[in-house]
């Protein structure tokens, strides 16, 4: 009984270790740089940030990729070395490199310089239109990762496929 708590405790807060903490800032550093080489890599003249628009929607549609892989991976697994592994795992990978490299305070940077440049209707277009294809991008991530695990042949839900059918629990007083 004792063990299991201590496992529970563990992986709940797997983001409060010091190596968990340091995947988060490598992978920031890592997201952050590869955001600064797109906006680089794509020429200015355009009214809004290209770059940024780019970055927050990748990013977000390989956010809900990754976060849906993760899942139905921790669903199939079903271990505690399997859930402790996808939590370092969303840590560098989404919080950290994704993290870095999507940037919704640019965002909100560049629709209040459109705003106060005279521009009202194209700030607006430009930060809501960000927000809706985010979340679209986000969803199409999602749907992309259960077409992939449907494809392997796998069985497990998820949030894109409804209610996640989880495992049974393996016994003890609080199961």
């Amino acid at each position: 009984m004792k063990v299991m708590e201590k496992e529970r405790v563990r992986t709940r807060h797997e983001w409060l270790r010091p190596r968990s903490l340091l995947l988060v800032f490598f992978g920031g550093c890592f997201g952050a740089a590869a955001r600064e080489a797109l906006g680089a890599a794509i020429p200015p003249g355009s009214p809004i940030p290209i770059g940024i628009l780019i970055a927050n929607l990748l990013g977000a549609f390989l956010l809900g990729l990754l976060l849906e892989w993760l899942s139905r991976q921790n669903l199939a697994e079903a271990s505690p070395e399997s859930a402790r592994r996808g939590a370092r795992m969303r840590l560098l990978l989404g919080t950290g490199v994704l993290g870095g490299f999507t940037t919704y305070s640019a965002l909100a940077l560049a629709v209040v310089a459109l705003l106060h440049g005279g521009s009202i209707w194209l700030g607006i277009a430009y930060g809501l239109g960000t927000l809706l294809l985010g979340a679209l991008t986000t969803f199409a991530g999602i749907a992309l990762a259960a077409a992939m695990h449907a494809r392997r042949g796998g069985t497990s839900g998820g949030s894109a496929g409804g209610s996640p059918q989880r495992p049974a629990p393996s016994g003890g007083a609080d199961a």
